[in-house]
């Protein structure tokens, strides 16, 4: 259930999120609401809440959920099972737990590219799980936080007046900036999943982190 703390944050979402003019209000609430509440069941906050002042905030708020807990599981993933991928039942060419990681920074630049109106500063790689050369775990740890400081770069642009603005995917698909953001905030925690799976095999309690 939860805190009466994080009731009060989820209501000051909504009241973001409705003021956005033209758009489909319960989908954005679903969506931003669902981000918000992930976050902080991951991440419990000592000190108490500031409220958002626009739709640029909450979004902002929403890329630094999983930005704190995708670094967390990477530091915690000792480096000689940074190679490690699950063999017992079906995961024929899954990605290495640092691919995992990597992946999430590919994602991280081309959303954040898309929103800028620039070229990726990466190729996404074979399987979009980044450059070959990034290897260790230190090089891997600041290529997926350097990520995510390109994608607040990017985030920050994205305001009331433009949400709905098309832009250019590398792939040549034109989407709306809101599409982009939700798919950048959504697309982290997806991985986040696998990750904590890889850490339990290896016998790390996630929860301990």
């Amino acid at each position: 259930m939860l805190t009466k703390k994080f009731r009060k944050q989820r209501e000051l979402l909504r009241s973001a999120i409705e003021a956005i003019w033209g758009m489909n209000m319960r989908f954005l609430q679903r969506v931003s609401v669902t981000f918000v509440v992930c976050a902080a069941s991951v991440f419990g906050q000592n000190s108490a809440p500031v409220s958002p002042t626009n739709v640029t905030d909450v979004f902002e708020r929403a890329v630094s959920g999983p930005e704190r807990a995708t670094l967390a599981l990477a530091q915690k993933m000792p480096e000689d099972r940074y190679d490690f991928v699950p063999v017992k039942g079906e995961f024929k060419s899954v990605r290495t737990f640092a691919q995992l990681a990597k992946h999430i920074a590919v994602d991280n630049y081309v959303n954040g590219a898309a929103l800028l109106g620039e070229k990726p500063p990466f190729e996404s790689g074979p399987h979009e799980s980044g450059p070959d050369s990034i290897r260790s775990k230190a090089e891997v740890m600041k290529f997926l936080r350097d990520s995510f400081v390109y994608l607040h770069k990017a985030t920050a642009t994205v305001n009331e007046r433009n949400l709905m603005e098309i832009v250019d995917l590398p792939d040549g698909d034109r989407v709306a900036r809101l599409t982009v953001v939700t798919a950048a905030i959504s697309h982290p925690w997806d991985i986040y999943g696998q990750m904590i799976e890889y850490l339990r095999m290896n016998g790390i309690d996630p929860q301990k982190i």
